[in-house]
């Protein structure tokens, strides 16, 4: 079996997500009770892809999550470094122009989307500040951060649940539907050890993005993250992170950001 360890080596982390790349989605679908398919709705809305525009989708896998920003008019690429993800992707749409590439490092010159997004894949990175400024790097002044990743659930009660399911209901289910459930410890032990919400926060502001701000979903137990990059005239202008939870579907953060 494989499986990545928390110090998260990227050859380790490529592995074992080449070796559940067959049956990754539908995995998904049963150890997330169908909830990611509302998750996936969230960040396209988010997104707000629209014809013409230029749409950076990492850790985008076999490509399930660039699907909303391409049928939305916009140039998707999706980008991973498992080339596993990345063939069975192909293999599944091949009309995509998947790209391999690691987030620090991204094979990408500056200012080249109009938005980029990590849906829970940020977490798996070695580096995360690293990988926050090259997002920040390849987006234009202007354009948009989208971060969809596991969090904490804000009612204390839902914390403890979730926390049992997680360590002791998602690996007996794994070995069920996966083709490597070794690898899903591992998700439940770096889904434990991922900052909360305003620590998350904290770091796309020292990466260099503004307007930062962050809504829960399931409770916290998925949350959306958002920034810009500032433009030059407003090279700055993060408000204090207010770090205070308002509840399910309010944007929270530095600078509260509401309805979009």
């Amino acid at each position: 079996m494989t499986r990545a360890s928390l110090d998260k080596q990227p050859s380790e982390v490529a592995a074992m997500f080449d070796a559940v790349a067959a049956k990754y989605d539908l995995t998904n679908d049963v150890l997330a009770l169908g909830q990611n398919r509302r998750w996936r709705k969230a960040v396209a809305r988010a997104v707000g892809a629209g014809p013409g525009q230029r749409v950076l989708d990492l850790a985008a896998g076999t490509g399930t999550s660039s699907l909303p920003f391409a049928d939305a008019g916009a140039y998707t690429v999706p980008c991973d470094f498992s080339q596993g993800m990345l063939a069975e992707g192909k293999r599944r749409l091949p009309w995509m122009p998947f790209t391999a590439g690691d987030a620090t490092r991204l094979p990408f010159v500056d200012d080249a989307f109009d938005a980029v997004t990590i849906s829970f894949g940020l977490r798996n990175v070695q580096d995360t500040d690293a990988a926050l400024r090259e997002m920040l790097r390849v987006t234009r002044p202007g354009g948009r951060l989208v971060v969809c990743e596991f969090s904490h659930p804000t009612w204390a009660p839902m914390r403890t649940v979730y926390t049992e399911y997680l360590m002791r209901a998602l690996p007996p289910v794994a070995r069920k539907v996966s083709s490597s459930p070794d690898a899903y410890v591992y998700l439940a032990e770096s889904i434990r050890a991922w900052p909360d919400q305003p620590g998350l926060a904290a770091k796309l502001q020292r990466a260099g993005w503004t307007s930062v701000a962050w809504r829960n979903l399931s409770g916290g137990i998925v949350t959306l993250h958002r920034g810009v990059k500032p433009t030059a005239g407003n090279a700055t202008g993060n408000a204090r992170d207010t770090a205070t939870e308002t509840g399910t579907g309010t944007e929270t953060g530095t600078g509260t950001d509401r309805g979009r």
